[in-house]
This record gives structure tokens, sequence and C-alpha cells, in this order.
């Protein structure tokens, strides 16, 4: 077996260090862990060969520390840095200080980042090699007045999007002239607040689109090639919360299309390692929207009907190493869905809910995966991403990988916070989610409510027993009566 590198440093937290643990633990890699004050006793620091502390629990202070990150790797004698997903994930000043202090960056080249980064030039970067593009402002607005006419030529309504970052942050819809204006000023202050770069540009708003994506892995040497498709639609807040693999509405006919469009986007951009081109697809026609420069979260479920080890592949290429493969080596095999648990109340418009787990039972059985970097007793801090794990589920068709997720989310107990447990249950029996007839609007669309009673109903037995095994029933008592609560607003 070739020995990439003797030490890995993961820059990063919680499950995505842990798999990234794994992944270098097959190939004999020794890791290094970094923890802030409210993680010296995480998972991921006694999972790994050895652990720095990092610093306090702000995440500027610790995760978001470049300085301190490449002095341990110092220290450690680490000859390559995982940065996971999050926090320095896509930072092309912390890829470039990697780089020039002597260490392997795992990922793209900060370059690329960089390019890629701003939605405006990677748009501009798509048109011209070809990628289907939403219309709108070619670049960012630099008049108001110029804005207004491209939106009357696209025809409202219309959203504004920073050119830097993601996740909704600084995103407005704009559905006549009066509202475009007050949008812009309001976009480029939240995004000169969240990013440091007011940018921003307008292009034409779709209502109900779907999110599909593609991973991709390129090699040094330019071969590139693409591992499927992956259907995202199911969000809160533009955050994904059910993925799947493959998209259910995917014909040969698209997916050809739009996998030569994601080798196109990779290629243009000079691409190594592994990314994710992702794709809005409404009315029979697919729009560029970005690249994420990092390993994905449902990177699993791609894994899963695949067969291919994306975390590996990274440290291959990194290494030096050409991809092993020909897109004639991948095809799909069955279909796997993931389920994001996060310690949020659903019904208070997703609010975290940080604290301690008291109970902690994982689901396991034929084609489950858990990925989770908490156990029993462990306590969720308020400073970092909700997430609790990512619960996947395979199965030879689509209709068996719904089944196994939903007995695996019975099996799923967690106590002490609220989860979205419920909600992802019920979006497992919703029958639109069932028919693949899904958008990015579909929570707020009020689809679950049809299947959500059901589920809670079953949810306040299935607590009632496991109280009666329990010591102590305060903790299980709390969360039977929010159950009661989600029956009642069910059923309003």
């Amino acid at each position: 077996m070739t020995k990439y590198f003797d030490k890995i440093l993961i820059a990063n937290r919680g499950e995505v260090a842990i798999r990234v643990m794994r992944a270098c633990r097959e190939l004999d890699i020794d890791t290094v862990a970094i923890y802030s004050d409210p993680d010296k006793n995480a998972l991921h620091v006694k999972y790994a060969d050895e652990a720095f502390y990092v610093g306090e629990a702000h995440p500027s202070k610790s995760y978001l520390n470049k300085e301190r990150i490449c002095d341990i790797a110092r220290k450690s004698a680490a000859e390559a840095i995982h940065p996971g997903y999050g926090f320095l994930a896509e930072n092309s000043q912390f890829a470039k200080l990697v780089e020039d202090e002597g260490f392997t960056f795992i990922g793209p080249s900060w370059k690329t980042i960089e390019a890629l980064g701003s939605k405006v030039w990677s748009k501009r970067m798509m048109r011209e090699a070809g990628v289907p593009v939403l219309p709108g402002t070619p670049d960012g607005v630099t008049s108001i007045d110029e804005a207004k006419k491209v939106a009357a030529e696209v025809g409202y309504p219309v959203v504004v999007k920073a050119s830097a970052g993601g996740g909704g942050i600084g995103m407005h819809i704009a559905e006549s002239e009066d509202q475009l204006e007050e949008a812009i000023e309001k976009g480029m202050r939240i995004a000169e607040s969240a990013f440091g770069d007011p940018t921003v540009f307008v292009e034409k708003y779709l209502a109900k689109p779907r999110h599909i994506e593609v991973q991709v892995l390129a090699d040094a040497k330019g071969h590139t090639l693409h591992l499927y498709d992956r259907e995202c639609s199911i969000q809160r807040r533009h955050q994904k919360l059910v993925e799947e693999a493959p998209c259910p509405i995917m014909t040969p006919d698209l997916r050809e299309k739009m996998t030569a469009s994601a080798i196109a986007a990779a290629k243009a951009a000079n691409y190594t390692n592994a990314g994710t081109v992702e794709f809005l697809y409404a009315n029979g026609n697919y729009y560029f929207m970005e690249v994420n420069t990092r390993l994905q979260v449902e990177h699993t479920i791609t894994e899963f009907v695949t067969g291919v080890d994306i975390v590996k592949k990274q440290i291959a290429i990194a290494a030096g190493e050409d991809l092993s493969l020909d897109q004639e080596d991948i095809s799909i095999r069955g279909h796997a869905i993931e389920c994001r648990i996060n310690a949020e109340d659903p019904l208070n418009n997703f609010t975290a809910d940080p604290g301690k787990i008291v109970r902690y039972r994982s689901p396991g059985g034929p084609g489950i995966r858990v990925d989770s970097g908490i156990h029993n007793g462990y306590t969720i801090p308020p400073h970092y991403d909700s997430m609790i794990s990512k619960l996947c589920a395979w199965g030879v068709d689509r209709e068996e990988a719904i089944l196994r997720m939903r007995r695996a989310l019975y099996e799923y107990v967690i106590l002490g916070v609220k989860t979205t447990l419920p909600l992802q249950y019920a979006i497992m029996r919703n029958p639109h989610f069932i028919a693949g007839d899904t958008h990015t609007h579909f929570l707020q669309e009020e689809h679950i409510a049809k299947s959500l009673r059901r589920y809670l109903y079953e949810e306040a037995t299935r607590m009632q027993t496991l109280a009666a095994s329990l010591r102590h029933g305060k903790e299980v008592a709390a969360i039977t009566a929010a159950v009661n609560v989600y029956i009642q607003k069910s059923a309003e």
C-alpha cells in the first residue's frame, strides 16, 4: 500500500474531523487533532494520534486561527493539512499560507479557491466555458440604473446576491423595480459586514427550483471525472437538511448534459482534488450556481452509491498521485439518502438548542451509516454548527432507501436537546417526498403537515416507553411534552 503522508493535521472538529481520521487510519497515516476549550474531551480529540490545544471557544480564537493552526502543524511535524468543511475549508488565504509554510493543502489550489469564491468571477468563467448561467448582471452592481435595466430585461422577480460567501447571507428577492433599490442597498450592507466585500449582483429568481449537484474529482494532470449527481432541494434557511443520490428525477439526457457541464466547469477553473458543482434546475433547464471547493457534507451518499472513498482520493491526489479511475469505471449502484440530524427546534424557526446529551443510541443494521462526533453525556457547545450527526441509508432502489431511513430514524434516540429527528421522519413519510416532488421551498409549503402527526404520536409512545427504562425520567418527560406540542400544532 502506498504511503502518501506520514502525518496529517485535520483543521476542523466533530464528525468531519473523525471522517478524515478514519480515512487516514485506513491509509496508515498518523493524525493530529486540534481542539478549543469546549472540545477538549470531544471524540475527534480522543480518536486522533495526537491532539493540540488551538484556542478559546470562539472560532476566531481557535478553528479560524490560521497562524496558530500552521504553528501546530510545525510542532507536530505534520506534512499536510486537511480543512474538512466549514471554518477555513474555502479560505484562499489559509490555503496559500499552508502552501507558503511548506505543508500540503488537501484541496484545490488557493488560486482556484480565490477565483471560484467570487460568484461574479465564477459566473463569468462559466459563461466563457459554455456552462448555462442564469441571466442577470454580468458583473457586480455598479449602478442602480444599470441593475434596473437588467432586471427589466430578464423579468421580475429577481434576486440580489452577495458575490462572496454563501448560505443565503445578503440575499434579497425583489418583486418590482421599487423593491430592487432597497434589496441592493441591504445586500451590499450585509455583504460588507459578513464577508468584507460589498459586491452584489442581480439575476433571475427561480421560484421553486430543484438544487442538483455533481461531485467531481480531478488530478494535477487535468484528468477530471464525475461521481454522478445528488439532489439537495430540502433546505431550511438555504442550508440543506436532506440529500439523496442519485437525483430522483434525473434522466439519461439531463445527466449527460449536467455532468458534461460540471466537467467543463472544473476544467475552466483548472480544478484539482474533490469539488462539487451546484446547479439550479427548473422547467427543464439547469443553471450554474457555484462550485464548492471542498469536501461536501453529503459526500457520504455518493460514496454509498459509487463505492469511491472520496476522502482517500483527496489525500492521494494531494500527494501527487494520478487518478486511478476512468469515467467508465464509475457507475451508480442503488440509492442513498442522508438526513442531517441537528440540535435545533423545527417549530421555532430551527433555533439551535445546544446542551447536554443525556441519552444517546445510534441506529444500525443493513444499509445504515452514521457519521457523528458526539456521545452519551456530551455537551453540544453553542459556538459551532448545530449538526449532531449525518444519518445515511442505502437501498437497492429509492423505495428501500426510504424504508431503511424510516427504520433508522425510529431507532435513533437522542435525549437532552431538541432535534430534527421528528421532522426528518415526517419528511420520509411525506407523499410529495416519496414521489420525488421536492424543491428548495418544500418545507415552507407545509407539505410535511400530512405526515407529521402520525409520527409524533409514535414518537410520544416511544419516548414514554424509553422513560420507563431510565432511572430518572425528567428529560424524557420534557421531550414527551415537546412532542405533544408538535401534535397539537400539526392538528391545527
